[in-house]
């Protein structure tokens, strides 16, 4: 089934890839600062938009299950969290300012995090973002059945 999920998943891996460097380059490349330059590239909001999408096209055009395509979302999420886990811890690594280790994306917070503290509310956004995006995808799933049946 992972195997599967990923397959369907290239699209999104292709435009996750590009928010991720997009969203690398405006916090370091081109120093905008993060209260300016957040809004315009979100991986969160590209999750819950793609959660939302394919579950829907999932649903009626693959004929998944709600229990299926809840856990493709949570799949695409669960990705999406594990870059941005990766992406913090190379922040810190490299001692780079980036967007990933800004305070305020971490913690919500204005105060600086050390490592094993933004990690930490790293892996609580994994956790918190699945499960949101798998909630997403069920709405997704739902609004499925307003699309035209696939004709084969």
């Amino acid at each position: 089934m992972i195997q599967e999920f990923a397959r369907l998943a290239r699209p999104y891996f292709v435009l996750l890839v590009i928010v991720a460097i997009g969203r690398w380059l405006i916090g370091t490349a081109f120093a905008v600062p993060y209260e300016k330059g957040t809004n315009y590239l979100s991986i969160v909001w590209l999750t819950l938009f793609a959660s939302l999408f394919s579950a829907m096209f999932t649903r009626r055009w693959l004929d998944w299950r709600l229990p299926r395509a809840a856990g493709f979302t949570m799949f695409q999420a669960l990705v999406s969290q594990v870059v941005i886990l990766l992406l913090t811890a190379l922040s810190y690594g490299l001692g780079i300012s980036s967007y990933f280790n800004e305070p305020l994306a971490v913690s919500g917070r204005v105060a600086p995090l050390g490592f094993a503290a933004a990690l930490g509310f790293r892996a609580v956004g994994l956790v918190v973002n699945t499960i949101l995006n798998g909630i997403t995808g069920a709405l997704g799933w739902a609004l499925g059945g307003l699309l035209p049946v696939r004709q084969r």
